[in-house]
């Protein structure tokens, strides 16, 4: 998409009618803030990427063999009993 001089003239007379030449700079500086709060918030995600990545060192020993099930209790008396 290719915006030539008339379209961005457009669109800026479109945002001045919007939001008024008074409180322009207001919007703006707004928009400026989110702009660097969203680009920190990324630069972090890629900064936390590599850290989650790596694995951690739990001890293994302490847990049961993945394969294993737990022991089934044993039946219990109502459990036995036929009701016809």
């Amino acid at each position: 998409m290719d915006l030539g001089w008339p379209e961005l003239l457009i669109i800026a007379v479109v945002v001045v009618l919007l939001f008024g030449s008074k409180k322009l700079p207001d919007v703006t500086r707004s928009i400026g803030k989110s702009m660097r709060i969203l680009k920190t918030e990324i630069k972090g995600l890629h900064d936390d990427e590599p850290a989650a990545a790596a694995p951690t060192a739990a001890p293994t020993a302490a847990l049961p063999p993945a394969d294993a099930s737990p022991a089934t209790p044993a039946a219990s008396a109502a459990e036995r009993t036929d009701v016809r």
